[in-house]
């Protein structure tokens, strides 16, 4: 039986960029189909199914920084952000909104295909399905529970409250190493890997959204707590339970 092929959604307001990387990823066993803006990705969203997403930062209409947060607050599908920008802000805003990658233009196509399979293969081993045996399917630390599997976090109060893909990494990060000094460089390598450009930035911004989500006061936070020129420390008793 052949293998299913998989399928990237480009979207770019550039013929010429759609076309190039739809005959490049073509190479490499990939099937893409290019689209020109937000409203023509939402269709083909809704039409078909993706793999992973390759998006466009500057676009008529609604531009890719919006699109991106839309678009996670509804999927949880892969996406590598593009933009013509040399500011590194956009990426890391990028980045906060859900994104998985960014890659700035002018770029080499073969770089952009080692991403795309590098965040496939993460994507991928994110949603395998644990073991039946597995006694960390759910992990509780302060009255807070995550479920690894269906990637639920519930607060003390018993309220759902959700994260993205890079959040929701970080937190794992964390509780897989409570009680330990964790560098940016450790963090970035644990929660996204060594594909991505290093901004350490992003990880501080990371962090500090993950804070907000888990009610820890910035000023003088309880449970991921900021040691000065090293890194940060995730400070909770974490165990296993049951789903």
């Amino acid at each position: 039986m052949q293998a299913p092929t998989t399928r990237i959604l480009i979207v770019d307001d550039d013929v010429e960029i759609r076309n190039l990387l739809g005959g490049y990823l073509s190479r490499f066993g990939m099937e893409a189909v290019g689209v020109h803006d937000g409203a023509a990705m939402k269709k083909a969203l809704t039409e078909s199914s993706f793999d992973l997403v390759v998006l466009d930062l500057m676009l008529p209409g609604e531009d890719g920084l919006t699109l991106c947060r839309s678009l996670r607050g509804e999927s949880d599908i892969p996406v590598i952000m593009l933009t013509a920008r040399g500011d590194p802000m956009d990426r890391v805003v990028g980045l906060e909104l859900g994104a998985d990658d960014y890659v700035a233009k002018p770029f080499e196509p073969r770089e952009l295909v080692a991403r795309i399979q590098s965040i496939l293969r993460r994507a991928r081993h994110e949603r395998e399905p644990e073991s039946p045996e597995s006694s960390d399917i759910a992990v509780e630390f302060e009255g807070w529970r995550l479920h690894r599997v269906l990637r639920q976090l519930t607060s003390p109060e018993g309220m759902v409250v959700p994260l993205s893909n890079a959040e929701f990494r970080l937190l794992s990060v964390f509780i897989e190493r409570p009680n330990r000094i964790l560098t940016r460089d450790q963090l970035l390598d644990y929660a996204r890997g060594r594909a991505m450009e290093v901004f350490d930035r992003s990880i501080d911004l990371l962090v500090s959204r993950l804070r907000q989500k888990l009610q820890d006061d910035p000023k003088n936070p309880k449970l991921i707590k900021t040691i000065r020129g090293e890194g940060y420390f995730f400070s909770a008793r974490v165990s296993k339970c049951g789903a």
